[in-house]
């Protein structure tokens, strides 16, 4: 594995509190339980249900209609109810945390999501043959098709989500922005129709005005969206965009609208039931982006005050009322410097970042759509609803952020470790130690949720959470949590944790090479390399593409988990380090000049404040290295290579043909995304190593220029 990387930002900040509801959930850490109470069904005596289940009163079997970390929160909420559950996978998916952690499982197809989690006639006999009632479709996939809501109502099987009228009408951004201009909600400026083709679209986008955004009438996630500056960005934004969206949705409609440059992108949660009963559960901030997806969200937002929030919550519910919405949804704003608010669109479904709202709301998003599919009226009023703390989300994805920031990645978990040992950590996540990550799917493999009382106290667990988050590949570990709009050439180490960077790999060496030393000595047939009377250890370090002489003081033999106290000194600068060094453990304590750090260590990676590759070298080695000759670097700009595992969607050109530098060469897909492959210079095509359909490895040759 290339490489995975967690979304996360430097935020600071107070928390807010509320009025405390009488909740039927309680928080500990991470763990939800139920206290006892009353429930009367809509027909039938009064009944009692506690954590022990009371599925009698919902449903005896539900089928999850998803995969993957949203497939696994969903079974836990049923298993706390004491409903069965069935899991539906691909076959290579076969062996997922989802399928082992379900009563009952249904292969339903090959990996491809068009033959597997799209495929509705295999999943409807994946429900006759396991009998299930119920059907959760978690979000992505069919979570908002309302064709799939219909086949089950057909077959007298209840859809965990709203009605096929809400799902038409909020799933299709024209349709939902007409009505909610009729319910007098906020709406941004834009084309409300369908965009025909590319032309069509340059022309509505100069009426507009530039930039605009094209997005999927039926999408979400950030996919089928781009932001279109000039004809020639709307050109190949259009074809991009309906390409992603009938990949992703089955459907290519598009839609351009005014782009707001630097809003803030702020949702409110709705709760509705079939009684004309909704509620707005505050709100959630998730302006922290890339590719237009949401990677660090938090609740409630540090932005609005009281008045905007209550607003902007009054008209979502308006919105939810105007459809008749009856179940868990999330209307979608954005919020420009001024507080003014726009809607945006309104997913009819289970978002991501649910689970910062049941941290400050103490509700079991899953468990109120249950009851609500079921036929419960809500069990609370507007104004029981509190902001209880603070909440942060950062999702985990397996990109390679080193590959303009966040290329696909795909390999082997060789490592997991979760670190809900911490207090006031959640994490939602499908993968396990072993679990493939495939081309196929989203990239997005876990969600890491930090809570506390308020929010400096959040995020100062979710930074503790992030050092102590085990996730390493096959081949490499990468883990960062900047983003490129805000460290465009990565976090950059002020010269203190620099120092301390280097004082800690240093440290690091000697330990390792004197363990190496305590083995060789219990080995007759090996001669120790290394003079344990050495004083000192002079070594050269470099970081990047600078050296530094390191000089550290040997603190005696280190072999599996000693008390290490050592002077560091670097490029003349001294600096204490202490640690118990136990290096079998994939996380390291260690206090330089008594401040503590936490570090990780694979081989030539060094988790410090991000990622570093350090290369450590003794004096007399780094002078012999001097004499090594070095590999000569591959002229890339006469071929081309594909950066990341995927498929091919189209290829551009031929043998023969003249291509411009920057021209397109061919489409790659990788993890429902589409990259465009480029010439890096202007040239005549030598050969074409690949075709449309074809499945590339990372590195593979594609097209070769003469």
């Amino acid at each position: 594995m290339a490489g995975l990387w967690v979304g996360a930002a430097a935020l600071v900040g107070a928390g807010r509190r509320g009025r405390r509801l009488p909740q039927p959930l309680m928080r500990s850490s991470a763990v939800w339980t139920l206290k006892v109470r009353s429930e009367r069904a809509p027909r039938g005596p009064g009944l009692r249900w506690a954590s022990l289940g009371f599925a009698g009163l919902t449903f005896d079997k539900i089928l999850i209609a998803n995969r993957g970390e949203i497939a696994c929160r969903v079974i836990k909420t049923c298993k706390k109810m004491g409903i069965k559950t069935v899991a539906i996978h691909s076959d290579v998916d076969a062996s997922s945390v989802h399928v082992k952690m379900a009563d009952e499982a249904v292969c339903v197809g090959p990996a491809p999501t068009s033959k597997s989690y799209l495929n509705m006639d295999a999943i409807m006999e994946a429900i006759k043959k396991t009998r299930a009632q119920a059907v959760h479709p978690g979000y992505g996939f069919l979570s908002e098709n309302k064709e799939f809501a219909k086949c089950l109502a057909a077959e007298d099987v209840i859809f965990i989500g709203p009605d096929t009228h809400a799902i038409q009408a909020m799933g299709d951004k024209i349709e939902s922005k007409l009505l909610a201009k009729k319910a007098k909600v906020n709406t941004i400026p834009g084309f409300d129709g369908v965009v025909k083709d590319a032309d069509e679209a340059v022309r509505i986008a100069r009426e507009i005005g530039y930039p605009v955004m094209i997005k999927a009438s039926a999408g979400g996630g950030g996919k089928g969206m781009r932001i279109a500056w000039d004809d020639e960005e709307t050109r190949d934004g259009f074809r991009f965009s309906s390409q992603e969206a009938a990949s992703s949705f089955g459907d290519d409609r598009l839609l351009i609208e005014k782009f707001i440059d630097n809003p803030r992108h702020i949702e409110i949660q709705v709760l509705g039931d079939k009684h004309g009963n909704a509620l707005w559960l505050n709100e959630r901030e998730c302006s922290i982006q890339r590719r237009n997806q949401k990677v660090v969200e938090e609740a409630p937002s540090i932005f609005l005050d009281s008045e905007t929030r209550r607003a902007m919550g009054e008209q979502a519910v308006a919105l939810a009322k105007a459809v008749k919405y009856s179940s868990a949804g999330t209307v979608e704003f954005l919020v420009d410097s001024k507080k003014n608010f726009y809607f945006l669109e309104m997913n009819t479904r289970l978002q991501v970042e649910h689970p910062v709202t049941e941290c400050i709301t103490g509700l079991d998003l899953v468990q109120e759509m249950i009851r609500v599919a079921k036929g419960y009226p809500l069990r609370h009023k507007q104004a029981d609803i509190p902001i209880n703390g603070w909440a942060v989300e950062c999702r985990v994805y397996a990109e390679d952020p080193y590959k303009s920031f966040g290329l696909p990645s795909v390999g082997r978990l060789s490592q997991y470790q979760e670190p809900i040992h911490l207090p006031g950590v959640r994490v939602d996540s499908g993968i396990q130690p072993g679990s493939d990550i495939s081309i196929y799917y989203d990239p997005m493999i876990s969600k890491l949720i930090t809570y506390g009382s308020d929010r400096t106290e959040a995020l100062k667990r979710m930074e503790d959470a992030l050092d102590n988050y085990v996730i390493r590949g096959k081949n490499k570990y990468i883990n960062t949590k900047f983003l490129s709009d805000v460290y465009p050439d990565g976090h950059k180490l002020t010269e203190i944790e620099r120092n301390q960077l280097l004082a800690i790999a240093s440290s690091l060496f000697v330990a390792f090479q004197l363990r190496a030393q305590h083995f060789q000595e219990h080995e007759n047939s090996r001669v120790p390399i290394i003079q344990p009377q050495v004083a000192n250890w002079q070594l050269s370090v470099k970081l990047h593409d600078e050296v530094h002489t390191v000089v550290a003081s040997n603190s005696g033999p280190t072999f599996s988990s000693y008390l290490v106290s050592q002077q560091v000194e670097v490029d003349g600068s001294k600096l204490n380090v202490t640690s118990t060094w136990n290096l079998a453990s994939p996380l390291l304590s260690v206090s330089v000049d008594g401040t503590p750090r936490t570090v990780q260590v694979n081989v030539l990676m060094i988790y410090f404040e991000g990622s570093y590759k350090v290369h450590i070298l003794t004096k007399l080695a780094a002078e012999l290295n001097k004499y090594m000759l070095e590999k000569a670097a591959e002229d890339t700009s006469s071929i081309l290579r594909s950066p990341m595992p995927g498929v091919v969607v189209t290829v551009s050109v031929k043998p023969g043909d003249m291509v411009a530098e920057g021209q397109e060469i061919c489409v790659i897909e990788a993890m429902k995304m589409q990259n465009s492959m480029t010439a890096g210079k202007t040239g005549k095509v030598k050969s074409v190593r690949c075709k449309a359909g074809d499945t590339v490895g990372e590195g593979d040759l594609l097209v070769e220029l003469e």
